[in-house]
């Protein structure tokens, strides 16, 4: 059996989480209390139940403190289960966001009575020792959901043994570093669609774009560098045991330069053997 224990702060996508999984083949169990987890192991260890993939959600409804944290991760030690901690996390200001946007309220909040902002830190600190722990961290801060399946799905798909998760992602720097990246490519060095008026309100999804962006002498020479950059680094990165990585590439708003080399980088690695999943982040703003 494998199991995968989804956790993190409460509004940062754990549903979609879960739901994404279910999707791709996990048997998931949601809020299970702390004092279940070995029982829940020897369930899915047990003849006909057998279970190969499980992913179960440990977060604060089960988890109201730190040492309570502890015992469960040292239940799964004694265990000696084989599992995997993915932490999905969001900025403060967007959790107060969504909480007021959905008119619920946060465990904390209602079990405490904590304001908001309290029930968050407070919550931080006890989930901090899963989410030190965690191989996969996912910040959806500024992914939709639909964006926040994709990168579950591209993470746990069946995939080979030594295989490591890549992630393009195109960026608009006026809306922010995304807080996951591990490489960040900026490419507003480049020549800028924006100021060709026939181009402006198209993307790096059009052909009209990419022509303009790759027409200039700079643009195919800081491609082939970035692509020989990639070629040798990459398999670094799975030598080292690298199971995700995701590569940022961004331009002032993210809607043409940023686009079409995040494509373009895809294209690349897939040539090499890999398969990246390619995202555009801000593609769709202001549209």
């Amino acid at each position: 059996m494998k199991l995968l224990v989804v956790t993190g702060l409460s509004g940062a996508g754990k549903s979609m989480a879960v739901n994404a999984l279910e999707d791709i083949g996990f048997f998931c169990i949601d809020n299970l209390p702390a004092g279940l987890v070995s029982r829940l192991v020897d369930f899915a260890r047990q003849g006909e139940n057998q279970l190969d993939r499980v992913a179960v959600v440990l977060d604060i409804r089960g988890l109201r403190t730190v040492q309570d944290v502890d015992e469960a991760l040292a239940a799964l030690d004694e265990k000696k289960v084989d599992y995997e901690i993915l932490f999905l996390d969001a900025a403060d200001t967007v959790i107060r966001r969504r909480y007021k946007e959905t008119r619920r309220q946060h465990p904390f909040s209602l079990s405490d009575g904590l304001p908001i902002q309290e029930a968050i830190t407070r919550e931080r600190e006890v989930l901090k020792p899963l989410r030190e722990r965690a191989k996969y961290v996912i910040d959806t801060s500024l992914l939709s959901a639909a964006q926040n399946r994709e990168r579950v799905c591209s993470l746990f798909l069946s995939r080979g043994e030594n295989a490591m998760a890549l992630t393009i992602m195109s960026f608009g720097f006026k809306y922010g570093l995304p807080q996951e990246a591990d490489i960040v490519f900026d490419v507003r060095c480049l020549p800028n669609p924006f100021y060709v008026p026939e181009l402006k309100n198209l993307t790096g999804l059009d052909q009209a774009v990419v022509d303009y962006v790759m027409k200039a002498p700079e643009s195919q020479e800081f491609l082939r560098r970035l692509e020989s950059l990639l070629e040798y680094a990459l398999p670094l990165y799975v030598k080292e045991g690298k199971s995700q990585l995701v590569i940022a590439v961004g331009c002032t708003g993210g809607k043409h330069r940023s686009i079409t080399f995040a494509r373009l980088l895809g294209e690349y690695c897939q040539k090499l053997g890999y398969t990246p999943s390619v995202q555009h982040r801000d593609a769709r703003r202001n549209v």
